[in-house]
């Protein structure tokens, strides 16, 4: 008789690489927050200044966004005890798509749990076996993924390169579907995909386009709506996605389309048809920071200064930030010790950065990821541009 082995148990203990990093001394992740996502957080006891989050327009501690997802606890309860295809859709999950639909300017919308069950929701549920998907190769991993889920072929193309996406356009068959999708702002690299010539080069090669807005909406466009509005192209885009995790300051998704599209996938999405509706609260917290958004300019207005300021300082100083031109801004270390080091002696000197590392990203592309929120302040952010700054000149990261 064979000796009984347990596989999983086994490949599971040979994964040791955050192991690793923790020996060191170094391990930057899973770091517990013990107070409300703002500016400045509290952990392990300490006051730390966060430019890790991606509450852009620092709504998840506005009064109104709070209040409104008390308020729909106690008329709601905690959660919907089901999926939208079922008992779990709330007269708020319309309402809010109803809103979300009119902003973005397309027919309709549906709500997700998550912005990463509406990638997952979209993409094979609107492609079949002989179509084609293609990604751009810096693309989110929920739409990575999603793809990964549908029975058509996908093909990359180098990031932002418009070239290359006409390469690929021409591989494909010109009477199948061929759809395109892309981050609207690459939340790593924080530049914004070239709308204008993807959809020329979609009209061109008959293909469809669905755009990625989690890092956008609320960021760029007329009154926050995101990369299509910001080209003025938002009637060339066949499928907006957002979240609500970031400038919506809460937890979920959603897709905005033509009323065709959105009744497809609304019948057809196992992401939604098989998942428990958003959260009451959850729910709410999105009306509320959406009617923010609509209805008080001043955040989006304090974001962009605070960019442009750190733009332009860190460019300065001398750090590589890509091709950065949003409130996302990567400083490219490009060795993995380094950012490392250079995180953990941020978080020793109170500053909160993420950062981005192999296997994420090759060891010659790592970096550290700095976003900006609406509410910092000018002085946290010179304290934090200061310390960037001093760590970097110590680690011979920038020497001039």
């Amino acid at each position: 008789m064979a000796t009984y082995t347990n596989i999983l148990r086994t490949r599971c203990a040979q994964y040791d690489e955050p192991q690793k990093i923790q020996s060191a001394g170094m391990y930057p992740f899973f770091r517990a927050i013990e107070s409300e996502q703002d500016t400045e957080v509290l952990i392990d006891g300490r006051r730390i200044l966060m430019f890790g989050s991606n509450s852009y327009l620092g709504l998840t501690s506005h009064p109104k966004v709070k209040e409104a997802a008390i308020a729909a606890v106690r008329k709601y309860g905690s959660g919907c005890a089901g999926s939208r295809y079922l008992n779990g859709t709330l007269d708020i999950h319309v309402e809010l798509e109803e809103k979300l639909a009119d902003f973005v300017g397309k027919d309709g919308a549906l709500v997700y749990s998550t912005g990463f069950q509406s990638n997952l929701g979209a993409i094979p549920t609107v492609t079949g076996r002989n179509d084609y998907i293609l990604l751009d190769n810096l693309d989110h991993a929920s739409i990575i993924d999603g793809a990964r889920l549908s029975f058509a072929k996908t093909l990359k193309f180098r990031h932002n390169d418009m070239k290359s996406l006409e390469k690929v356009l021409q591989r494909c068959e010109p009477e199948v579907m061929k759809l395109i999708v892309v981050d609207g702002i690459f939340s790593m690299e924080g530049d914004i995909a070239n709308l204008p010539e993807i959809v020329r080069l979609a009209k061109q090669y008959n293909a469809n386009i669905m755009v990625d807005d989690a890092h956008s909406f609320g960021v760029i466009g007329e009154q926050g709506r995101g990369v299509s509005s910001h080209f003025g192209q938002t009637g060339d885009v066949d499928i907006i996605m957002g979240t609500f995790s970031k400038s919506l300051a809460s937890i979920g998704g959603f897709l905005a389309a033509d009323k065709d599209t959105i009744n497809f996938i609304k019948h057809t999405s196992r992401s939604l048809i098989f998942s428990a509706s958003a959260t009451p609260s959850a729910t709410a917290s999105a009306l509320a920071a959406l009617e923010i958004i609509k209805t008080e300019p001043q955040h989006m207005e304090q974001l962009w200064k605070n960019t442009y300021y750190c733009l332009n300082a860190f460019r300065s100083i001398g750090f590589d930030i890509a091709h950065s031109c949003t409130p996302i801004i990567p400083i490219m270390i490009r060795d993995n010790a380094k950012t490392f080091i250079m995180a953990k002696a941020l978080m020793e000197e109170g500053v909160f950065v993420n950062p981005v590392v192999q296997p994420a990203v090759p060891n010659d592309s790592t970096l550290i990821r700095f976003s900006l929120m609406a509410t910092h302040t000018q002085k946290q952010i010179e304290y934090a541009v200061d310390k960037i700054e001093k760590t970097a000149r110590r680690l011979k990261i920038i020497t001039g």
